[in-house]
């Protein structure tokens, strides 16, 4: 038996047909309003100083976008500036902080130098003036965005090709004198971000290593001791961006070496000093040097009370001609005068100067400048190497934006690491005085400035501001092995940061741009778009039922007294 074959259904493929034009239609004007870009944005830090406010108050950001280009007269409480570093001009972000006017947010251009992914940078102290300003310009934004209560979202990106062509445009519109709105279009920024939470019981952890000197038959007491000691943590505007290559990766690298230098000399019992070695890496060190006091105050006392000095270690990486040597104990002491002399002979050898400083602490002021006076509190003596001549304020100098690779001299670290070498095996030695290289370069001793650059590099690559360090954090564990490789019974003392200090965490997010019609053109397209809808409904209904049955929808409807009756 034959079917006879099934007649065409020529509406129901016109329905179809238009159906598909339809979501054509609605799928190009998503592409129309489709973000432009997506990139990665860095948070300004939020934190609290004994419950007082500081830093960007909030995360999330859904605004329009502007530039420094916008009118006089323009309302920014619902814009997002975009500004350029190089652009900027810091008595405009004075103004608008102290004034407290309304902003909806701001996002600072950052140039690829400052970036804590740039690679092959090696460091000089050589800069052109350009970069000189640069550097000086986003040192002082650090710092005024640090200090202020700031109640909306604040980011910062790095320049490239996209963010520089979508800022080229949002320039273009606020010079023609139509900023981004809803009437206008342009560029909208959004940054989805969750509210920001309190972040609980921050851990710190210190990681210290040892090397035992050598007993004699007549040495029936316990050997002196001479602790290297330097903070590998930092603090800076954007948590997320705050290596710190300088302050203190150098000081940290620079303890590395020395740790390797000396194991060499120790692992020989004929090469052995009579003096024990302690190496501390301490964090917390922004933070009054908070963990250093509870590392100091959880080693057994009697190990205490052995160490003659320590030596603290802290930015040596961005020095030309001098470093300093800060003391709180004065000048007469005889530790004191004993680094000093060691140092200073050392030093107009290598062909550079060392000073010292001192400055006596005040036990009521809970302030604590340089990482010895934590040792000078416990009444042991100890000085801090450094390139800086005086102590930095409260969270100045602790690393930030500008402390990146490109702007450290590895061949800084490594005159240091020679400084300090020589220095304790002089003493150690007893050969003070005495024009003897035990770190001579070309020797099996010599510093190894491969080692530097690569643990430099590293550092710099790191973000380690510590209330956002987990104690699990890779780096740690990297910390601790390279110590067990050159020294003994490395343990990590960890604790919990404590003090005036709240920290907030959401500290980098994804910035989708979007650009956005105007409502000009979504209101034709709505029109557009309700046209075609009704008169496909009207094509369908009159194809399908009769002209009849369309006129009868529009009818009006009998009412219910003609009903009734």
């Amino acid at each position: 038996m034959v079917m006879a074959p099934r007649k065409p259904r020529p509406h129901r493929d016109m329905l179809m047909d238009s159906v598909f034009a339809l979501v054509f239609v609605l799928v190009a004007c998503v592409e129309l309003c489709d973000a432009a870009t997506v990139v990665d944005v860095y948070r300004l830090i939020q934190y609290d100083i004994s419950g007082v406010p500081f830093g960007s108050r909030l995360a999330s950001l859904n605004h329009h976008a502007a530039s420094l280009h916008f009118s006089p007269h323009s309302d920014l409480s619902r814009s997002v500036l975009l500004i350029p570093l190089r652009e900027l001009n810091i008595s405009f972000v004075k103004e608008y902080i102290s004034e407290s006017k309304p902003l909806g947010g701001l996002i600072f251009l950052l140039p690829q130098m400052f970036s804590f992914e740039k690679k092959g940078g090696v460091g000089s102290n050589h800069q052109d003036e350009s970069t000189e300003l640069l550097k000086n310009v986003l040192a002082e934004l650090e710092q005024i965005l640090i200090h202020a209560n700031l109640p909306y979202p604040v980011y910062f990106a790095f320049e490239d090709d996209t963010l520089d062509a979508v800022l080229t445009d949002i320039k273009k519109n606020d010079a023609s004198g139509q900023p981004a709105t809803a009437t206008t279009g342009g560029y909208k920024f959004v940054v989805s971000a969750a509210e920001p939470k309190k972040v609980v019981s921050p851990p710190i952890s210190n990681i210290q290593g040892w090397l035992a000197g050598l007993k004699t038959d007549d040495s029936a007491q316990q050997l002196p001791t001479i602790a290297i000691v330097a903070s590998y943590d930092t603090f800076g505007a954007a948590p997320a961006l705050s290596v710190g290559s300088d302050s203190n990766g150098s000081g940290a690298v620079a303890l590395l070496e020395v740790a390797r230098l000396f194991s060499l000399l120790y692992s020989n019992p004929k090469t052995r000093g009579q003096y024990n070695l302690l190496f501390g890496l301490t964090s917390g060190g922004p933070y009054n040097y908070n963990g250093t006091r509870k590392w100091l105050r959880s080693l057994d006392q009697r190990l205490r009370e052995s160490i003659d000095y320590a030596i603290c270690l802290n930015s040596i990486g961005s020095w030309e001609n001098e470093l300093w040597v800060h003391v709180s104990k004065p000048p007469e002491n005889a530790y004191v005068k004993q680094i000093m002399e060691d140092f200073s002979g050392v030093a107009e050898e290598l062909g550079f100067k060392v000073n010292l400083k001192h400055k006596k602490i005040n036990i009521s002021n809970p302030r604590v400048a340089w990482e010895h006076e934590q040792f000078s509190r416990l009444r042991v003596t100890a000085a801090t190497l450094s390139e800086l001549p005086t102590a930095p304020e409260l969270l100045e100098s602790t690393g930030g934006l500008v402390d990146s690779r490109h702007f450290v001299n590895e061949a800084a670290v490594i005159r240091s690491v020679k400084l300090i070498a020589e220095s304790l095996a002089r003493h150690i030695y007893g050969h003070e005085g005495k024009n003897i290289q035990i770190f001579a370069d070309n020797s099996s001793l010599a510093v190894n400035p491969s080692y530097v650059r690569s643990w430099l590099d590293l550092f710099s690559q790191t973000s380690r501001v510590a209330p956002f360090f987990s104690k699990d954090d890779p780096f740690i564990a990297s910390l601790k092995k390279e110590l067990e490789e050159h020294t003994d019974e490395v343990n990590v003392h960890r604790d919990v940061l404590d003090g005036i200090f709240t920290f907030y965490d959401s500290t980098r997010a994804k910035l989708n741009i979007y650009q956005v019609a105007s409502v000009t053109f979504d209101l034709l397209l709505l029109l557009v778009l309700g046209s075609y809808l009704i008169v496909l409904f009207s094509f369908l209904v009159i194809t399908t039922r009769g002209l009849d049955d369309l006129i009868s929808i529009f009818r009006r409807p009998p009412s219910r007294k003609v009903k009734t009756a």
